[in-house]
């Protein structure tokens, strides 16, 4: 009885430490932005896996935004491989961006330059995304 306590109490600590490490508290969830642009990065790493887009704005410079996405393994089992998107590749995002207006976000959905949707974690698409 004592080991099955103990064992419980551990994993209740693990589970605890494995939430904390992130909090998703920098990210507007009530909105999302979509984003085109052209890849100068994936980085496919853990804890999470990481779009660099470098956005054009309306005044004709471009910015690069730093998008936060999934694990490898998580993104792996939701179809996306290291090789899905390559730099200079042009590719539709929507996130949800960061509240202090820095450019980034968390990936919602990015669409590669052949059509294809991605979902980082199974998660809806936001209203509006294709």
């Amino acid at each position: 009885m004592r080991k099955t306590m103990l064992a419980m109490a551990i994993a209740a600590i693990a589970v605890s430490a494995a939430q904390a490490h992130h909090s998703f508290a920098m990210f507007d969830a009530t909105r999302s932005v979509t984003l085109k642009g052209t890849l100068v990065q994936f980085q496919w790493t853990n804890p999470h896996s990481w779009v660099e887009l470098q956005v054009p704005d309306r005044k004709g410079a471009s910015r690069t935004w730093s998008i936060e996405t999934s694990s490898p393994l998580v993104l792996k089992r939701q179809g996306w491989s290291r090789s899905v998107i390559k730099p200079g590749d042009r590719i539709t995002i929507v996130i949800r961006p960061r509240k202090d207006g820095a450019p980034g976000g968390s990936l919602v959905s990015l669409t590669t330059p052949d059509g294809r949707t991605l979902l980082p974690a199974g998660n809806d698409l936001p209203e509006g995304a294709n």
